[in-house]
């Protein structure tokens, strides 16, 4: 097996000790190579190459976004049997698409359990979302969650780590923005009416949407790598929806009996649309601004080995 460890140095819990044993205990078993990213979107050019390359697997030694880059260097020209498997090693702070696999939080621990992996032959293919242009893995947002993820990155920018307090306070910052002045939102689906008015457009590949620490925030509990797409939409982001909002998304059942909430579940497409540019985030990236965004379903899209 012909393998790629692509390995984030920047990576909120990665060191480079421990970035050397992980590589050392791969290559102990396979023919690896190993390149650390050094820019944005460095790890999407390498695992690009990999696939022009014939590389068996791809592992990502880093966080949802080296995740998030490394898919989308791999299916840059689509799905299909000439695609390497991905493999993961969590190394940021969140880890959500490791978590939803079942891939242990510990990294040399993931690391052992994708060595097993790889000796049994074992893995399994997982449904993505795709944004316009961009693959996603567990979550896309656009509005409000999306300002928190662009007011983040530009923290983390100015050497500022990516705590759950400094998610928490950005978030209520933001809020307090949004409120005076939300977006306004037009979710379409097939074969429904138009719902205008939406303040918050949430769209999910899997569950939990992502985690505050270790408490995972639930929009759409029966969202799976195996289904279609869930669409958690807010109308309201008023102070007493907003409370009663974050008590339901950090139980198991999610929000339920909230007005101002629309969720739809398994949805195979659906468009967004605003008059005036709003924030976008795919995977906890920030995209930009966008006012036309077209998210869809693709079962079956990637192999990833866990």
């Amino acid at each position: 097996m012909r393998a790629l460890l692509v390995a984030n140095p920047s990576a909120t819990t990665t060191t480079a000790a421990g970035q050397d044993v992980i590589a050392h205990a791969l290559a102990s078993e396979i023919k690896l190579d190993v390149v650390a990213t050094r820019y944005r979107g460095h790890a999407a050019e390498l695992a690009a190459r990999a696939r022009a390359e014939a590389v068996d697997l791809v592992v990502v030694l880093g966080g949802d976004g080296t995740v998030n880059e490394a898919l989308n260097g791999l299916l840059a020209d689509g799905p299909g049997e000439h695609v390497p498997a991905l493999g993961v090693v969590p190394g940021g702070s969140a880890n959500v698409f490791a978590r939803a696999l079942g891939v242990p939080r510990e990294p040399l621990e993931a690391t052992h359990t994708l060595l097993g992996a790889i000796a049994e032959g074992r893995s399994r293919t997982v449904g993505l979302g795709r944004a316009d242009e961009r693959w996603f893995s567990f979550n896309a947002g656009l509005g409000w969650d999306a300002d928190v993820i662009a007011s983040m990155e530009r923290a983390r920018g100015r050497g500022r780590e990516a705590t759950p307090t400094r998610y928490v306070a950005t978030s209520i910052r933001r809020w307090t923005r949004t409120r005076l002045d939300p977006p306004d939102l037009t979710v379409e689906i097939d074969g429904e009416e138009p719902v205008p008015g939406v303040r918050l457009a949430l769209v999910s590949n899997t569950d939990p949407w992502t985690y505050l620490g270790a408490r995972p925030v639930r929009t759409n509990p029966g969202c799976s790598f195996d289904s279609g797409l869930g669409l958690f939409a807010l109308r309201s982001v008023g102070l007493p929806t907003v409370l009663r909002l974050v008590q339901q998304v950090l139980s198991a059942q999610g929000a339920s009996g909230l007005r101002s909430v629309v969720r739809r579940d398994d949805v195979p497409a659906l468009r967004i649309t605003s008059e005036e540019p709003v924030n976008l985030q795919v995977d906890g990236d920030h995209l930009g601004r966008r006012s036309d965004v077209e998210f869809v379903a693709v079962p079956d899209a990637l192999r990833v080995v866990v």
